[in-house]
């Protein structure tokens, strides 16, 4: 049914802020429904939204991959529901709107090192169901111009910006230009503005699955009940 799956964070449906990022982003990945962008005036939201759309609101723990010869789905998700059985939930001082180049993202505020520590785990710990990555997909990483370290991380573990380079973070757009960049900025701000970001607890985790047209679907969530 699903072409690639990927182990992510994603607030739990109803709560408010995964009600933003589905309204933002239009696509809710927990119900598997598109979703109508709020009215921001002028700003195109569906346009600055686009390339994120598909995954849904999530930070990255494990990346999307395939699923390596000879394993399963229900044994990837047997083997996920172990982990989190025995792993700590994590709770961060709070999370943020940043700069992330030329995007635009919620990253964690202080001290996130049990949430690398954690995604470290499902990286490592979970790689058996990964299949090894393509030349075409291992060309398309290294165009981001990697440092030594990522692209060893990209050979080792099909994604460069894992371990020592995971920088957890909740895309809210793709790559803008100067004007869409400060207007989606400023918009960003005021729908963010009413939430309680801080502090920010992360007691679950999410097992997706893409479709045929791409777009990522939650297949389970997974107490972390260590």
């Amino acid at each position: 049914m699903f072409t690639r799956y990927a182990i992510y964070y994603t607030p739990e449906l109803g709560t408010p802020l995964a009600d933003f990022g589905a309204g933002w982003l239009g696509w809710d990945s927990a119900t598997g429904a598109t979703c109508p962008h709020p009215d921001m005036g002028d700003l195109d939201v569906a346009a600055v939204t686009a390339t994120p759309r598909k995954y849904g609101f999530h930070g990255t723990i494990k990346p999307p991959f395939r699923l390596a010869e000879g394993t399963t789905a229900q044994g990837l998700s047997d083997a996920l529901a172990t982990l989190c059985a025995t792993a700590c939930p994590v709770v961060l001082d709070g999370l943020e709107l940043a700069r992330l180049g030329r995007f635009l993202a919620l990253v964690p505020v202080g001290d996130a090192s049990a949430l690398g520590t954690l995604a470290a785990r499902c990286v490592q710990d979970l790689d058996a169901f990964r299949a090894p990555a393509t030349a075409a997909e291992l060309e398309k990483r290294r165009a981001s111009r990697l440092n030594p370290a990522q692209d060893a991380h990209l050979q080792r573990w099909g994604y460069p910006y894992v371990l020592d380079q995971f920088r957890f973070h909740m895309t809210l757009t793709g790559r803008l230009g100067a004007e869409p960049f400060a207007h989606a900025e400023a918009a960003l701000a005021g729908q963010l503005s009413p939430l309680d970001l801080s502090p920010h607890p992360i007691t679950t985790l999410t097992l997706l699955g893409e479709d045929a047209e791409g777009r990522f679907h939650q297949i389970h969530r997974y107490e972390l009940a260590g």
